[in-house]
This record gives structure tokens, sequence and C-alpha cells, in this order.
């Protein structure tokens, strides 16, 4: 990655307006000659993965606490920052739009040249859709139609309105549709190699830009399959026909089975380029700043998950103990609750998960029970899923069969399905809330002890904060879509989002 990823230098105006004065080669003079006019497009590839690992894959106690996973032990947490600012969850809004915005501009600036660059456009096309399916999942009604038409060119559009959710959701999968009928009629000829820092030959080790493409398509087939079954319960035959077909022509629409083929970004592990947990917690010397939820390492230990050894440490006494969400008191010393495992932690060279292989069984399993064509038992399709999970976490053989004998044993229900999913998401936290909020799993969940707000919330933020820039230029219309929210993350649930009666 470092090889792609360099710093650019600007001349300062007001020194060049010092020396010249008043000039006829203004532009010309602030110019800077070190500067790209013109980015390739694979350098527009790299910088917008490169962005989405940096701004998605360094959250810890924000989609982890949400999730179930990760308390905040050095400064309790009261939910102070789910209100609208430009920070934290509004830097994702942003960095998402900035993402489409770029490749938007890769696509354009490839027109017409398309043929030649058929490979790198339609990585671009997926990783558009992937923002989007983001955006819709944190925030629900969002800018799509009439985003990005700014420019007078473009319709000079400078307060696009919010589109209901319901109505992006199937362009969005209409889109994906698109793309993977287009991957399945053939790839092009450019090379991507290692601008490509997800699938490239760094990360995949392989050379071959058939294999590089076909996890592309994998991924694209997959992220289909999680959107679907996303909105089931609300939009239950076009998630069903979307399911069927893929499940049923898996030929044509190849979807991730292996973990060597899950879509994760590895980093180099030297600065600047260390995995963003690694980075925190134990180059930045703060990794007890985070502690294990109690209700998601009570799980672990009662139903004798192997998977614990992973996903946590044991505290002092050598014991697995989580800690309360929001507490007053610091648990003392530190050391006597578990952290996060280093498995998790404590690789600088380690990856951030945007889909993991299990996924794909997990949602067809889930698929199967609701009686989807999916060519595979409910039954095996979990258990495939739990064992991609547990060798994903170096789980030994006999362990994950005892487990599966036990109390990870299939019993026909989605509740198994969902809490063993809870527990293989680890990492993946953003998708872990989504889970969440679709499933009610785990019932065990519950928001900060400590709260700003004054009303008490019962359960975990519903949706992210619109931006404070959303309320300060397009106020009209993000207020419409605000309509109904209370303390801007309650009151009104996304539209896929089971009422699970907590508040």
């Amino acid at each position: 990655m470092n090889t792609f990823i360099k710093k650019l230098k600007y001349t300062p105006i007001l020194a060049a307006l010092l020396i010249s004065g008043c000039t006829k080669n203004f532009e010309k003079i602030n110019t800077d000659p070190d500067a790209l006019t013109d980015v390739p497009p694979q350098n527009m590839l790299v910088n917008v993965m490169r962005n989405a690992g940096d701004q998605f894959g360094g959250d810890i106690d924000g989609y982890g606490t949400f999730a179930g996973y990760i308390v905040k032990i050095q400064y309790p947490d009261n939910l102070g920052g789910l209100i609208p600012s430009n920070n934290t969850y509004g830097n994702r809004w942003a960095a998402c739009y900035y993402n489409i915005t770029q490749m938007m501009d890769l696509l354009k600036k490839t027109e017409d040249k398309a043929e030649g660059y058929k490979n790198t456009r339609i990585i671009a096309k997926i990783w558009n859709n992937y923002m989007w399916s983001y955006l819709l999942d944190g925030w629900g009604d969002i800018p799509y139609s009439e985003a990005f038409q700014g420019r007078p060119e473009d319709g000079s559009i400078l307060k696009p309105k919010y589109d209901k959710q319901e109505d992006i959701f199937p362009a969005v999968l209409k889109d994906l549709k698109t793309i993977a009928d287009e991957l399945a009629a053939g790839i092009g000829t450019d090379e991507i190699g290692d601008y490509d820092i997800i699938y490239g030959e760094a990360n995949s080790g392989s050379a071959d830009i058939k294999e590089q493409m076909l996890r592309w398509q994998k991924f694209c087939n997959s992220l289909r399959l999680r959107m679907a079954m996303r909105i089931s319960s609300v939009a239950p035959a076009l998630a069903k026909s979307t399911i069927e077909e893929i499940a049923g022509n898996t030929k044509k629409y190849p979807v991730i089975e292996t973990n060597a083929e899950s879509c994760q970004m590895f980093f180099p592990g030297t600065l600047p380029y260390m995995e963003p947990w690694y980075e925190s917690g134990i180059y930045g010397k703060r990794i007890n700043n985070w502690g294990m939820f109690d209700i998601f390492i009570d799980h672990l230990i009662a139903t004798k998950d192997p998977r614990i050894a992973s996903i946590a440490g044991k505290n002092n006494a050598g014991k697995y103990v989580g800690f309360v969400n929001g507490s007053l008191t610091n648990p003392s010393p530190s050391t006597s609750i578990s952290w996060i495992g280093d498995h998790y932690i404590n690789n600088p060279a380690g990856a951030v998960p945007f889909y993991r292989a299990c996924e794909t069984y997990y949602i067809l399993a889930e698929a199967a029970l609701s009686g989807y064509n999916v060519g595979i038992s409910a039954k095996t399709a979990y258990e495939t899923a739990v064992t991609l999970s547990m060798q994903d976490n170096n789980v030994a053989a006999e362990d994950i069969t005892t487990y599966l004998a036990d109390a990870g044993k299939f019993d026909d229900t989605k509740s198994r399905i969902y809490w063993d999913m809870w527990v293989a998401l680890f990492k993946e936290n953003f998708e872990a809330w989504s889970l969440y909020r679709r499933t009610g799993i785990p019932t065990t969940n519950y928001p900060s002890k400590i709260q700003k707000f004054e009303t008490v919330h019962t359960d975990q933020p519903w949706r992210l904060p619109y931006p404070n820039n959303e309320y300060l230029y397009n106020a009209e219309n993000v207020k419409a879509a605000a309509s109904g929210t209370v303390d801007y993350n309650w009151g009104k649930r996304l539209w896929w989002a089971k009422d699970n009666g907590k508040e």
C-alpha cells in the first residue's frame, strides 16, 4: 500500500502573491509542478479502498458497543457522541460520499475507453454499491437520486432530496445484478495488480487477473445475498427472488465460500499503515481503554464456545470476565476483566473484514428455514458457517465437532443461526449491529447505563445521527428525513429493523 499512498505538497498562494505581486501569470505561478493534474484510475481505486479501511475498520467502541461486544473503560460512554457533528459518524457519512464521488469520477474519465479499463470500472461499481449499502444501514433515508448533481453541467442541485430506503434498496440490488451479469459475460484485459489492496496478489497470493476478478465477482453476489436478507421481512418477494437466483445458479453467480475468499483488507504492518485496532490499542498503548461486554463473555462461557480464546483475553486471575456497559466506576485493577483478544488486536499486519465467508452460509441457512430454494439444507449451511468461523478463529477440528454436538447444535430455529452469527461477526462490528437491529439478537443487549439524553433509552441506537453539515447546508431536507427520530438515533427505526419492544 505504501507504494501508492503519497502525500501531496501545496505551494502557499500567499507566498506566490508576495513574491510576484499582481501578475497575469497567477494560475501558472500557483500551480504545484509536483502535483498530479490527472490521477490514474488505479490510484483512485486504491485511495477509496484505503479510505474505507481507515474509516470503517478503526471502529472499536462505537459499533462494537452497539453490537454488544465491547465496552469503554477509561472513558465511560454516556452516548455523548451521538449528536449531529462532522466527526466520528459524520466522518463516515462523508467518507462514503467521498468514495462514491471518486469512483464516479473514475467511471467518467474512463468512459471513452471503457473496454480498456473494464476490470477497474467493475470494481469501482461494486465498491460504490458497498458504500450505498453502508449508508443505508447506518442512516436509512439518504440523498441518492439527486446526489452528486451540484455542478452546473450536472443540474445545479445543491440541496439534494432524501430518498426513502425502500426505494434505494431495490435500485442498489438492481445495479449489483447488472454488474453480476456483466461479470458473468466475461472480464476485461486490464491488469490491476496490487492497486487492488483487497484481492491483489499481496493479499490473495495470486497474480492471475482471472482469479482476482473471480473474487470480486463473488463479493458482488455475496453483497447481493446480504442486502436481500436484510430486507427479507419487509420486501419478502424481492429478497426471495434475489437469493434463489444466486443460489440456483452459482456458476453464473458465484459467492464467497472459503475464508481465503473473504473480502478483507490487510495492512502492511508498519507506520503509517498498521491495522487500525493494533495501531490504537497496542502501538498507541490504549488497549486497557476497552473491555469485553459482559453479555458477550457470558454467552461465550454459557455455550462453551471455543472462539472465546481468540476473541478475548483472560483476566489477572486466568478467567474470562466481562464488564458493564456504562459503569460509573472502573474495574480495579483494570486487568481484572477481559480485554480484546490478541487474535484480533495484536497484529500490525492484520485485516479489516468487510464480508466473511461464514456469512454466506448463515444467510443460506436462514433462507432455507424460510422456505427458499437454495440447494442446501439449513442444517448443512449452518454447520458449514460455524466451521468456517471456527477455522477463522484457529479453533481445532475436535473442538468444532464438540461445539456442534453440544450448545452449538443446530435445532431448526433461526434463533440458533442468529446467536452463532453474532459471535462470528466479531470485528465486523457494523454488520453485527445491523444483525441485532434486524433480528433482536442478542436479546440481552443494552445501551450504556449512563446517558446524556433526558429520555432514558433501553436499547442500543437504532440509527446514526445525520452529520451537522447536512443541518447547515441542506436543512429542509435533512429535517424532513429526521422527522420522527428521538435524540437523533431512536424513535424511528430503519425500514427493515425489528421492533424488539425496547426504546
